[in-house]
């Protein structure tokens, strides 16, 4: 959620090891940020993003209905309080639902982005990666990487909810009701959940990172063969690698994806009680 301008990340992430005595590409976020805005312009930041932007609205709808049927299965009353194990198992559900609409996207921006970083020009968009992919190994080169885009997304989207309604009922003062909870607190609410969300998401997207920008055939047995080899070559910190820059995009981006959802429920309440 909130994850579409990630290129130094990504590029952190799939960086390679530089070879002795030379330098690594880049020494962390600033420097991956400043680089690219020089030797790419402002465009560069937003490399590979046509993908994941086309499928941004299904996406964040998918992700909300999820969420909401989740919770509706394990309710035996509509008005039924969920525990947070509860809350938790329904965000997993939504995590399951975005995959089938976030993995190919992703795939197609991690090689975009890799592609401008190297300085190879092998796809000439999205659509063009897209093909090519389709056109060299069918559906399955579109979708490389899906059960790691899983690992990631399940657990954090259940940490993402849980956490969300759970900092919600610590912020609405006593005597009122979440619902008449103020813009400012949705916000702080919102912008907190991503963090937590990207602290659980981060060593599974690093693993997707490398799997989905690697050549054919360089992993076989998939995120097991990755994380034998970051751990191996770079240590279990390597697992965190974009820390940085996705922290510094999750609290505003995820607070005013939340602040968007109560304001859209909010409006729709209004114009169809009953719906």
């Amino acid at each position: 959620e909130g994850e579409y301008t990630r290129t130094p990340s990504v590029r952190l992430q799939t960086q390679p090891k530089p070879q002795p005595g030379q330098p690594l590409l880049y020494s962390g976020t600033f420097d991956c940020f400043r680089k690219t805005l020089v030797g790419e312009g402002v465009r560069g930041l937003y490399r590979g993003m046509a993908a994941p932007i086309i499928g941004v609205t299904p996406m964040f709808a998918v992700c909300f209905f999820g969420f909401g049927l989740g919770k509706r299965l394990q309710q035996r009353k509509p008005d039924d309080v969920l525990t947070y194990p509860q809350l938790f198992a329904a965000g997993m559900l939504s995590g399951v639902f975005t995959t089938a609409i976030m993995a190919p996207g992703e795939r197609i921006k991690c090689l975009l982005q890799i592609q401008a970083a190297t300085g190879e020009t092998k796809y000439s968009g999205s659509l063009d990666c897209a093909k090519q992919l389709y056109r060299e190994a069918g559906i399955r080169g579109v979708y490389k990487g899906t059960v790691l885009t899983l690992m990631r997304d399940v657990p954090a989207s259940g940490m993402y909810f849980m956490t969300y309604e759970w900092l919600k009922n610590i912020l609405t003062p006593e005597g009122k009701s979440v619902s008449d909870l103020s813009a400012p607190r949705i916000l702080f609410a919102g912008g907190l959940a991503g963090i937590f969300n990207w602290a659980v998401a981060i060593p599974p997207d690093v693993l997707k990172s490398r799997f989905q920008t690697a050549p054919p055939g360089k992993y076989p047995n998939g995120f097991r063969d990755v994380l034998r080899e970051l751990i191996r070559e770079e240590g279990v910190a390597s697992l965190y690698k974009g820390f940085t820059a996705v922290m510094i995009r999750a609290f505003p981006a995820n607070a005013a994806c939340f602040l968007g959802f109560e304001v859209a429920m909010k409006f729709l309440n209004w114009i169809a009680p009953g719906l």
